[in-house]
Order: C-alpha cells, then structure tokens, then sequence
C-alpha cells in the first residue's frame, strides 16, 4: 500500500502550494517514494509504456485532427495530404497509426502477465476491472479510428461491424441507425465516428488515473504473488523502477521506430490505400491484428446472433475473472498445472489471431508455384476456430475454477525476502505459508 506521505516542502512556495494544491506531494508520493515491491521483473514495465504510448497518441491525434476532414467525399484526400503537403505529416501519420499497434501489443503482454501471476485476485478486483474497462474502450477507439481514413478496407469494416449490431433483438435495430446516422454508413456515420475516436482517448486518460489509484491503494502485485509484509520487501519507485522502466521503455521505442521509419505499412492493409467505394466490396474484409482474435470467434458460430454474443462474451469473461479463479494462490509460479493450461491459453489466443486473418471457407496448402486456394468443404480455419473459442471460454469458465479446488501448489514463501525451499520439511519454522494464508 502507498502509505502515508513523507513529503515535506523545502520552500515557502511548496509549502504555500502544498496546503492549497498538494500536487508536488502527489508527483513524490507517486513517482518517487511510492513503496514497490523489490522483486519485480521486466513483465512489470508495460505500465510505464502504456502511459507512453498513450501520450504519443493524444499528442499525434490532436495534430491529425488539425488537418483531417470528416467528410465522406474529402477524408480520404485529406489524409493523403497530410502524407504529402503537411510538414512531417507522414511521421505523424505513421507514428499514430503504428502506435495503435503498439498499444495494443503493449496491452496484450500487460495481460497476460496480470494473468500468470494473479494480479486480478483480491485485494486488485477493481484494480483489474478498470484494466478490463480501458481495453474496452480501447478496442472502440482504434475501431472507430480504423475507419476515418475512409479507404476500401475501412468503410466495409465499417459496414460489416455496424451490420452485426443490428442483430441484436428489439434494440439492434435502432442502435445500429443511431451508429450509423441514416440508413447507411455514410457522412453521416463518419462524423459521429471523428467526433468519438477524438473523444475516447481522453476518457482513456480518465480511466488510467482511477486504474494507477487503485494500484496506490492495494499496491503493487509481484511475481511470488505474495503480500508486502515489512518495508524490507519493498524499494522507493525513484531510482530504482524508474531506471528499470526507462530501459524498458528504449528497448520498446526501438521496437516502436523501426516500424514507423522501416516498414510503416506492415501492420495495415494495402487495400485501403484504395478510396471507398460502396459499390465495390474487397475480397477479405479483415480487423485491424489486434482485433482478429475476437472476429475468429465472431466467425466460429453459423448464427450471426449467436456469434456477436461470443465475440462480446470473450471480452465480458475477463471481467469477472477474479470471481471465476478459486485458487487461493496467485502466482503460477507455484502452480504447475495451471501454468501449463495458461501458455495452452496463450498458444490458442494466437492461433485466433491467426485464424481471424484467414478466409474461412478456403484451405491454403503448398504448391507447385507458391500457396494455392483451393475450396474445402472441411473449412478447416472454421474447425479451427471453433477448438480454439471452445478452449478459450472453456479456460475461464472451466479450468480456471475446477483447478482451484483440485491442484495442489507448491509451497509459496510467507514474504518476498523469504526463499522456497525444494522441500517443505527442511524449510525453516513459519517460511512456508499454507494455502489459506495466501490470497
């Protein structure tokens, strides 16, 4: 837990600030004093570059926008000139567009370790469902900002993803006309969508600060998983993580950069380099990557209905994941089963992803000159998709909560500073906790 503050003003004007707007006791009590836990690797970096990668995109969307027409006959001229006539557009252009990307790897990792070592259990429930709600809206944000260059592969996405809502009973229907502003995506549908991609960043920012209170208020989680007993198991945040987190940091700027100056267009489609046209629809209508998990499992499910409440049930199953986890320990560093289902998670996570970016009624096998589409009434990336949605609730749903009650872990240390030894009976008195003191 963050404690109570040492901050003492060394100046007449801190302390003049300090009793009206203690904000340079905030910035001490945050970014300096903050008691961390000394254990904590590089999986825990992804905080500092989230905030990083936030930053740049507010900062390089507020540019854009200073230069972009929401106007279904003018957005895709603008855009290009910001490519052309704009100082540095393009380096703006390509950094807001790979730092999406960014963004969402940066996430994904951020994830998957807050799922390795149990950081959603109690006392961080609400810590993890304000990281849950940041996803959320992270995913509405970079849709709704995937569609503003008004190319072919944005406006049918547009179509095919606002279509989908209609098929919900009652409401559908008319949500779906709200979306779109008439009958149709159009003008209309573009100027709700500038207006809201614009918008959501900032309630990003806004959901960022009540996710980094909460952390303030349980404190960090570390990879033993266990609680912060003394100050012996804890450092100051400055200099020790802010060294570490600035490494991190380079190390993903390089990663970052060498997308943006080297090869800016990997991650996107060259179809939408293609103006909009209604009346012509592009082969493969795909998600940006980062989405293709979710549009896989859309796929899976004949019934359309069916399969936008699996797609929308994929993100609202992480929500309740601290009520669905039973076990009382949260590390899989000691719980050896579980980690092996964790990384088969993870494997059909990608295999989604992978899926996602298939057409779903081809098989591709090798041939002669290259990769061949043949037809297939196997539609293996189907069949595929279907093992892998059923894994991935199942994950949750089942495995999660079944080997809470039947796995038995291994010895987990009282404190960070204690160490496990490989056998409980040679350990020292009170250095193994049993599972009801872990939680």
């Amino acid at each position: 837990m963050s404690g109570n503050s040492t901050y003492e003003p060394k100046t007449g004007i801190e302390r003049w600030l300090d009793s009206r707007l203690p904000i340079v006791r905030f910035m001490n009590d945050t970014l300096v004093t903050f008691p961390t836990p000394k254990n904590l690797n590089y999986w825990f970096t992804f905080g500092g570059i989230l905030a990083l990668m936030l930053g740049l995109q507010i900062v390089t969307g507020i540019v854009l926008a200073m230069h972009y027409v929401p106007s279904a006959d003018l957005a895709f001229a603008s855009v290009e000139r910001i490519m052309r006539d704009v100082n540095y557009g393009w380096l703006i252009r390509y950094m807001h567009a790979n730092g999406a990307s960014m963004f969402f790897l940066a996430v994904y990792l951020h994830m998957f370790r807050g799922l390795y070592y149990g950081s959603y259990k109690a006392p961080r429930e609400v810590l993890w469902i304000l990281g849950c709600a940041i996803y959320l809206v992270m995913i509405i944000t970079a849709f709704m900002g995937y569609v503003l260059p008004w190319g072919q592969m944005s406006f049918h996405g547009a179509v095919v993803i606002t279509n989908l809502i209609g098929a919900i009973p009652v409401i559908g229907p008319a949500i779906t006309t709200w979306l779109w502003g008439g009958f149709a995506v159009d003008n209309a549908t573009l100027n709700r969508f500038f207006s809201l991609h614009y918008l959501m960043p900032f309630v990003i920012a806004g959901l960022v600060v009540l996710h980094v209170w909460a952390l303030h208020v349980t404190g960090n989680n570390n990879p033993k998983g266990v609680d912060v007993k003394s100050k012996e198991d804890t450092v100051p945040f400055h200099p020790y993580y802010t060294v570490k987190d600035g490494f991190a940091i380079s190390i993903f700027l390089l990663l970052y950069m060498s997308f943006v100056f080297f090869n800016p267009n990997a991650l996107g489609d060259a179809v939408n380099y293609v103006p909009a046209n209604p009346l012509v629809t592009p082969a493969h209508i795909v998600p940006e990557w980062y989405l293709l998990p979710f549009y896989a499992i859309l796929r899976a499910v004949p019934d359309k209905l069916m399969g936008v409440i699996l797609m929308f049930g994929a993100i609202a199953v992480i929500f309740v994941l601290p009520w669905l986890d039973t076990s009382k320990v949260r590390s899989m560093r000691y719980r050896p089963t579980a980690r092996l289902y964790f990384f088969i998670f993870v494997f059909v996570a990608l295999v989604l992803g992978y899926c996602g970016g298939q057409l779903p009624d081809d098989q591709v096998i090798p041939g002669v000159s290259g990769l061949m589409l043949i037809d297939s009434d196997i539609n293996s990336f189907v069949w595929l998709s279907r093992f892998a949605t059923l894994y991935y609730f199942s994950y949750f749903m089942i495995i999660l909560p079944v080997l809470g009650l039947t796995e038995t872990p291994r010895p987990v240390p009282e404190s960070i500073t204690d160490p496990v030894l490989s056998h409980p009976a040679t350990a020292p008195a009170g250095a193994m906790a049993s599972p009801e003191k872990r939680g």
